[in-house]
């Protein structure tokens, strides 16, 4: 059984083979299948895009299945936002830093028990010859008023993770992998396929 990721994000690849390993026996990123595709994500929610890009992909791929997350931040005070606009909160060629200091500025005047906010994923499971799966994982925080920590990526430095007493970016890699939103809604997929067994 073949299953082709819709990235070539080198973590996201390994932590989906690690999580998925045992159900397919061959895992490759878009690059290692010879892929150059780029779906423009466009839907409004995390699960319209995620499922989106597994379903172009999976109907220029030769495989069993093609796996697809869209993942971003959910800050309540701002009614939700960046959600699906994450990656472009600053507007369309902004980086991380852009895209953090807009979020600072809107929320600079909200006060400390207002600031909850949620890393959320949703994956997409496009399979050939069954149904779809579609599921979500969530990770809940706290905005910060300024970046702490220089691991991780995107809104990590504002991400405060109360648990661990730490922001996101401050958090090693295996620390983060144990609770962030990925794997959370990867979990809540490999449920789904022990279910079909």
């Amino acid at each position: 059984m073949k299953l082709i990721i819709a990235s070539n994000n080198a973590h996201k690849v390994s932590e989906i083979k690690a999580i998925l390993g045992a159900y397919y026996e061959d895992i490759q990123s878009l690059r290692e299948a010879g892929i150059d595709i780029d779906v423009d994500e466009d839907a409004d929610t995390f699960e319209g895009n995620a499922l989106k890009k597994a379903a172009e992909v999976f109907a220029a791929a030769d495989a069993d299945a093609v796996i697809s997350d869209d993942s971003g931040l959910e800050v309540d005070a701002l009614g939700g936002a960046p959600g699906v606009y994450s990656a472009r909160y600053a507007g369309e060629g902004h980086d991380d830093a852009a895209n953090n200091a807009k979020i600072l500025e809107k929320m600079r005047d909200v006060p400390t028990e207002k600031r909850t906010c949620r890393f959320v994923s949703a994956v997409a499971l496009v399979r050939r010859d069954k149904e779809d799966i579609v599921v979500r994982g969530a990770v809940e925080g706290r905005l910060l008023t300024a970046p702490h920590g220089d691991n991780g990526f995107g809104y990590d430095p504002l991400f405060f993770y109360e648990p661990l007493d730490k922001s996101f970016a401050e958090l090693t890699a295996e620390e983060k992998n144990t609770v962030s939103h990925r794997k959370n809604a990867l979990s809540a997929l490999r449920e789904r396929l022990e279910q079909e067994k």
